[in-house]
């Protein structure tokens, strides 16, 4: 019987190297590759075609959200699992339109991940426990209803704006025009009714695409 093979995608080293001990004290796991960005992520996909991507939210530059996006541009079928610290269901939510197939929060037990490597790998679909109950209280609640509207390119600039990063340097990591961002930027603001970018800020925050550290701008 064939191992799966698994793409890591973390940016952080040590981490990605505690994930491959764990896979790989089971016999039915293979760490072919490990990337630390989107850029590492597409070419290392590209080059091992792996069974899974284990994928991040939070890398450098652009999030998981965008690596995502782009393999499964390359590779319509491509199994892709998210394991981030990101437990609000806006992310996860993102995650799944973006064309994830799995969503576990790196607070959930170790088993909870080798669990949901193995559903993936099989075809199907997989969270755990804590994203699932976000999700459900999500609905109810119906919260930030317009945040939920927006597509993951959206969702991405939104994410990057918000962490007060400009425009220039969104373009550069997402490979878009200024233009386009901004034009983007710009219809954001008005589907979730921003004043201004400090507002934009709050409502990302309240949605959990980014933390309560990021700096705040004040940009209109």
């Amino acid at each position: 019987m064939s191992r799966i093979s698994i793409l890591l995608v973390d940016d952080h080293p040590i981490v990605r190297e505690g994930y491959r001990r764990l896979l790989e004290m089971d016999a039915k796991f293979s760490v072919c590759a490990e990337a630390e960005d989107v850029a590492q992520a597409y070419q290392a996909y590209k080059e091992h075609r792996p069974d899974v991507v284990i994928m991040d939210m939070t890398l450098l530059g652009a999030s998981g959200i965008e690596a995502t996006r782009r393999i499964r541009e390359f590779d319509k079928d491509a199994k892709i699992l998210v394991f981030s610290m990101h437990s609000g269901s806006a992310f996860a939510l993102k995650a799944f339109e973006a064309g994830s197939r799995g969503y576990v929060t790196k607070s959930s037990p170790p088993r909870e991940l080798i669990r949901a490597v193995e559903i993936v790998a099989g075809g199907g679909r997989a969270m755990s426990e804590d994203i699932s109950r976000a999700l459900a209280a999500d609905r109810l609640s119906g919260a930030n209803p317009a945040i939920g509207e927006l597509t993951p390119r959206e969702t991405e600039i939104l994410r990057m704006v918000a962490s007060g990063l400009a425009s220039e340097a969104i373009a550069d990591q997402l490979n878009l025009s200024v233009k386009t961002v901004r034009n983007i930027h710009y219809a954001v603001k008005s589907k979730i009714g921003a004043e201004n970018d400090a507002h934009l800020v709050w409502l990302a925050l309240a949605a959990g695409l980014i933390q309560a550290n990021h700096p705040a701008s004040g940009r209109d």
